[in-house]
């Protein structure tokens, strides 16, 4: 089975038409996103409504949990505050509901799905070797695949290096073969890259060849940054966008 796996979209139309497009070419029998789909950009019911469309599998992040009302903003930057409560009042009670009822973590065809990490499903960012080791330790399933951070990562156990995991940045067609060791693997964000990539990230996970492969889309940033600027967001929301931060 080849399946697309994609993360942290955050409202960003353009970066998520680019990249559905560009999975569309590869081709896959499944898409799966880990979370994230609204806060920070200014298209959350459209991109809601196009993941409904391509996603088998949908999982709710830390965003998408204080936009629907299960949990509050605590912990937010101001900028986030300000761009998860408009977004709460631009959805629809329906889609409120709907996004608030998805799970933040699941097994599916043996592999473990989270928003941030197995132990913190939609809360805890797997970015520090520590961090790493002991979901990698805890992990019932080889393959566990996160979002959370924006960025396109893997981690596997290494006593030889600090902290006890190995996390290796990835860049647009790194490819992974894993074998019977325990791996974490993040695909980056399709619609905030903090990796100083601006392009959106995602990852084919091919199960039957055993591999993970990262990849990059470039799309139209200028319109998704008007975009926020239009909805009254701050421009720190629209400026990030052009360096990948």
């Amino acid at each position: 089975m080849r399946v697309a796996i994609l993360s942290d979209v955050h409202g960003n139309l353009e970066a998520l038409q680019a990249t559905l497009a560009a999975i569309d070419e590869v081709g896959v029998d499944e898409v799966w996103s880990l979370g994230d789909v609204v806060g920070y950009g200014a298209r959350p019911g459209a991109c809601l409504s196009l993941l409904r469309k391509h996603c088998s599998i949908l999982l709710a992040g830390n965003h998408d949990l204080v936009a629907s009302g299960v949990t509050t903003a605590e912990g937010f930057s101001r900028s986030a505050r300000i761009a998860i409560s408009w977004t709460g009042q631009q959805l629809s009670a329906d889609e409120r509901a709907e996004i608030g009822s998805w799970p933040s973590a699941v097994q599916h065809q043996g592999i473990g799905l989270a928003h941030g990490s197995i132990r913190d499903p939609a809360w805890e960012y797997v970015v520090e070797p520590e961090v790493a080791r002991a979901c990698l330790e805890d992990q019932v399933s080889q393959i566990v695949v996160v979002g959370h951070s924006h960025l396109a990562l893997s981690w596997r156990l290494d006593d030889s290096v600090v902290g006890g995991a190995a996390g290796v940045l990835r860049t647009d067609g790194d490819t992974v073969e894993f074998g019977e060791r325990n791996w974490i693997f993040n695909p980056g964000s399709v619609g905030q890259p903090r990796d100083r990539d601006p392009r959106a990230g995602w990852i084919e996970l091919d199960t039957d060849g055993r591999t993970c492969t990262w990849h990059r889309v470039a799309y139209d940033v200028a319109t998704a940054q008007a975009a926020i600027r239009a909805a009254g967001l701050p421009d720190a929301l629209a400026d990030r966008l052009g360096a990948g931060l």
